[in-house]
């Protein structure tokens, strides 16, 4: 990899309200899947801690899952509840904070994304707004109102508990065709009632969420909202089609109380709409107003879904582009997934231009928590 531009604007601080960082690089959540029956261990401390040690602004966890029968899809992957896995989590705070770093958990739910070959003992069904799968096949019954507002309070109790434990702030995961975002999507949201309809209509499970979560943690503890046009059985899906129907999507979540948006893209480089070169982070933060956080292949020259697809991994690629866009304000922070996965000292060679010594990226690094 060639040198890049002059990487310093990455490196300067950033603050919004109570939420104060060193860099404006984040690691952005990524499932591992390495806590046996969901409780976080020494090993997974150590894994962000060693990122908080490297430069890394802000960490957001992997997928953290609420207190919910049906919340996840994977048997390892981490839970928010209970007092074993909680304890867990306020080590990994710790470590994480005596390192100079700042961290959040991400919550989330899976909904109809829970396979339930993946868990022959358990007869908990998985759940959506209309209880279809993301190729619109019935895998279960609609959800009933008062299980919508059991989940919200499911998200809340999260969220109070990131507080209580020692967290810096909460990201509620609304993207990637998981339960928040099958209610955003027409593809898996066929209510006729309050929780469908149009696209406004269809943000009200959300805005229900974050208004409890605010409820929860107080007016100054930062909320972080992940969403994403696409989902995983359509990369070109848009909940939002034009500039028009984007603000009219953001306005009632923004309003609801989040404060910064996570605005998940495969690729930060490409502009959202025709007629701009705005990404979609870009196109958020001019439509509300609120910092942003841009992500998708920073650093790497492929996409991860090729990973996934091919077992590709990926080379080292300069950060000009992406600089000189954080220069020009049209988002406030970086997140770095796979590149920060297989290196946790990646920031910190950025920082101190050691880019001959980044290692490229490669499938293995997914078998373990370097």
């Amino acid at each position: 990899m060639s040198a890049s531009r002059n990487a310093a604007p990455l490196f300067e601080p950033f603050a919004q309200g109570k939420l104060e960082l060193g860099s404006r690089i984040v690691m952005a959540p990524m499932t591992r899947g390495f806590s046996p029956n969901g409780v976080p261990g020494p090993n997974v401390a150590g894994y962000y801690r060693r990122r908080a040690e490297n430069n890394v602004g802000l960490i957001i966890t992997e997928g953290t899952v609420i207190n919910h029968p049906a919340a996840a899809a994977d048997r390892d992957v981490p839970h928010f509840y209970g007092e074993e896995a909680l304890e867990g989590w306020a080590n990994v705070v710790r470590e994480v904070h005596e390192a100079g770093g700042k961290i959040v958990p991400q919550i989330w739910h899976v909904g109809t994304a829970r396979e339930r070959e993946k868990f022959p003992e358990s007869d908990a069904a998985p759940i959506g707004p209309s209880g279809l799968s993301l190729t619109g096949q019935p895998v279960s019954e609609p959800l009933t109102t008062e299980e919508i507002r059991s989940l919200v309070a499911g998200y809340a109790q999260a969220a109070a508990d990131a507080k209580r434990i020692g967290f810096d702030g909460v990201e509620i995961h609304g993207a990637h065709g998981y339960l928040i975002d099958q209610f955003f999507w027409e593809n898996t949201n066929k209510r006729t009632d309050e929780y469908g309809g149009d696209l406004v209509g269809r943000t009200r499970f959300a805005v229900e969420v974050i208004e409890a979560v605010r409820t929860a943690v107080g007016p100054e503890f930062p909320i972080i909202f992940r969403f994403s046009q696409w989902k995983p059985v359509d990369y070109n899906a848009k909940l939002a089609p034009t500039p028009e129907a984007l603000e009219q999507f953001l306005a009632p979540l923004s309003a609801a109380g989040v404060d910064i948006f996570h605005c998940s893209t495969r690729r930060f480089w490409e502009p959202e709409f025709e007629g701009s070169e705005l990404n979609l982070a870009g196109w958020t933060k001019k439509l509300t107003g609120k910092p942003t956080i841009t992500v998708g292949s920073v650093g790497l020259d492929s996409e991860f879904t090729s990973l996934f697809a091919e077992g590709k991994g990926a080379d080292n690629v300069g950060l000009d582009a992406l600089v000189e866009r954080l220069e020009r304000g049209e988002f406030d922070l970086v997140a770095v997934g796979r590149a920060l996965l297989n290196d946790p000292a990646w920031a910190r060679k950025i920082h101190e231009d050691r880019t001959d010594e980044l290692k490229a990226f490669a499938r293995e690094a997914l078998g373990s928590l370097s």
